[in-house]
């Protein structure tokens, strides 16, 4: 499985990218709204700094003719861009079209089978099942990537990866690698609770101390 950070902040991203373990970054509006400064900037930075990974980017026209010509100009940010758009039948048309073309996408805002099942069809790359959202409202988000999961391997559409998103704790994220997601983006907060744990904690406490006893100041 890959890891995305779900963020637009530099240091959070900074941070993970040094541990080896990030795989990609997703952005959305809201994101990058929290962030400081000209947008296309700190997208062109977040591609420098993951510049072995995709860095999901998503479009903010809402009449279908606008996110076409806008998914091109994306595209031209960087090499490791991915486009997102959401999963609205508006723009089913848009999205055929711009796969014949090889532009990359992330369909966003998945949640029910067959969206999933349709954009399949459609070649793209990434669809995001929104598992927190889903669980908002008294359903089963991860059920939803269960089925995503299951559909994918039984019509073999190998094109298209399961981006677990919408990831509100730790919980989803364990639920997420058992269930067969290719990709889960987390919350930095998220990723670094996930990789707590207290026995850890304590052992290395343990350790520690035990060392003391040895009377040593310098090993080896």
């Amino acid at each position: 499985m890959k890891f995305f950070l779900d963020t637009a902040n530099i240091k959070d991203i900074k941070s993970w990218v040094d541990t080896g373990l990030i795989d990609g970054v997703t952005t959305n509006p809201t994101l990058i709204s929290k962030e400081k400064g000209d947008p296309k900037k700190t997208i062109k930075e977040i591609c420098k700094l993951v510049k072995n990974g995709d860095v999901s980017v998503e479009v903010t026209e809402k009449d279908p003719k606008k996110v076409y010509a806008q998914a091109k100009k994306i595209t031209k940010i960087a090499k490791n861009v991915v486009v997102k758009i959401p999963c609205h039948p508006d723009y089913f048309s848009v999205i055929k079209k711009l796969v014949k073309e090889g532009v990359r996408l992330n369909i966003t805002l998945v949640f029910s089978l067959a969206q999933g099942l349709a954009m399949c069809k459609l070649g793209v790359e990434y669809i995001s099942p929104f598992i927190g959202r889903l669980d908002d409202i008294g359903s089963d988000g991860m059920q939803l990537v269960a089925d995503l999961r299951q559909m994918i391997d039984e019509y073999g559409f190998v094109k298209t990866e399961i981006i677990a998103a919408s990831i509100r704790g730790v919980q989803h994220l364990q639920e997420s690698i058992l269930l067969g997601a290719d990709i889960a983006t987390v919350p930095a907060a998220i990723l670094h609770k996930a990789m707590l744990h207290p026995l850890t904690d304590n052992g290395m406490k343990k350790f520690l101390d035990d060392w003391k006893k040895v009377g040593r100041k310098t090993f080896p």
